[in-house]
């Protein structure tokens, strides 16, 4: 069987399902992201060959995005694609955290340990700096930039955990920056 033809089956399979969810049936709803899952799992494996420990986490990630968005399913389209955009979008989300989280991690003998002391102390006087000026901001252009920019948050993430819309967020990152940058010339 080719893979369009396995595609149209599992789509043609899927829908169906899917359609009779969006309209309340749970055992619809429970069995379509069984289905999902599956599918999800087969796709993640072969992208995520070198963390295959991530699988699953991004599998489940994936699943309460589909849950968390399933209002924006256009019944004119196909399901599968649909899930996969997500998906894809989820993995992306993930490849991005991890090269944030390894740019941090230089290897230690790399390091000359005679600076190491001036550092920390640099950094933490720029620490109470930055949480100085960040008290002067409003605190949603404050929690934006803090989940965004200090923590690494994606603008979706940021929106899930404040319950503010991404479009706010983006708005308040931009105006809190702004206001930053006024503060810091000012001090200057």
């Amino acid at each position: 069987m080719s893979d369009d033809a396995h595609q149209n089956d599992f789509e043609s399979g899927l829908k169906p399902l899917w359609l009779h969810a969006q309209s309340g049936d749970e055992a619809a709803y429970r069995e379509a992201l069984a289905r999902i899952a599956t599918r999800l799992r087969a796709y993640l494996r072969r992208r995520m060959q070198s963390l295959p420990d991530d699988v699953e986490d991004l599998v489940q990630e994936t699943l309460l995005a589909l849950h968390l968005q399933r209002g924006t399913y256009d019944p004119a389209l196909p399901v599968s694609s649909w899930v996969l955009a997500i998906g894809r979008h989820k993995l992306v989300d993930l490849w991005r955290r991890r090269a944030r989280q390894d740019a941090l991690h230089d290897p230690l003998d790399e390091v000359d340990e005679a600076v190491l002391p001036a550092t920390a102390a640099s950094q933490g006087e720029a620490q109470r700096e930055l949480a100085k000026l960040l008290d002067e901001l409003p605190e949603a252009q404050r929690l934006a930039i803090v989940l965004t920019k200090l923590q690494g948050l994606s603008v979706a993430e940021a929106s899930q955990r404040t319950g503010a819309s991404e479009s706010a967020i983006k708005v308040q990152v931009h105006r809190g920056l702004k206001r930053l940058a006024v503060l810091v010339r000012g001090k200057a």
